[in-house]
């Protein structure tokens, strides 16, 4: 892909990623495309179809969610590594709901939505192992009840204060806390 179009294809998911969070799949391919600084046109070139668009939205969320575990798996301090994948997982909750439910309709994600969201998985798993080797974390918890945690407090931090929010997740990191 072109230098320009791989750009003008950033900027639509960008832009994609404010317009359905903030007005779900109702949101416009128009807005998308005016937040974009794209015409309508190249938006339908890069994503034939609405649900395209909120598909590769919701992959660029997860792929740049995996690529921050990563970088702050290799964070000096494991602890505050798991704590700040929690935190960038519960920021970004309000979109992937949205996105998410946008998708729902769907009898099935396509496969690049399954694969990054299976790479999102291991990152978050990998610095949560990071840090029960280190003993910032309990030993007896797996991913899934890390993940389970996430979905709660991401479903409820829409209607929720940002403090509300910081200290329920504040609550959920000493839990899981090595004791």
């Amino acid at each position: 892909m072109r230098r320009d179009a791989r750009e003008n294809r950033d900027r639509i998911l960008a832009a994609a990623e404010q317009v359905f969070g903030e007005t779900g799949p109702a949101g416009s391919t128009e807005e998308v495309a005016r937040r974009a600084g794209v015409g309508v046109g190249t938006v339908f070139r890069h994503f034939p179809t609405k649900r395209e668009l909120i598909d590769a939205t919701l992959v660029r969320h997860f792929q740049l969610l995996t690529e921050r575990a990563e970088k702050l798996g290799a964070a000096a301090d494991p602890g505050a590594a798991l704590r700040a994948v929690l935190e960038a997982m519960i920021a970004s909750a309000s979109t992937k709901v949205t996105l998410l439910a946008a998708l729902a309709q769907e009898a099935e994600a396509s496969a690049a939505l399954r694969e990054a969201s299976r790479k999102l998985r291991e990152a978050v798993d990998s610095v949560l192992r990071r840090a029960q080797r280190s003993g910032a974390a309990r030993p007896d918890i797996s991913v899934d009840e890390v993940y389970l945690l996430v979905r709660a407090l991401a479903q409820v931090s829409v209607a929720q204060p940002p403090s509300t929010v910081r200290k329920a997740l504040a609550v959920v990191v000493d839990g899981l806390a090595r004791t």
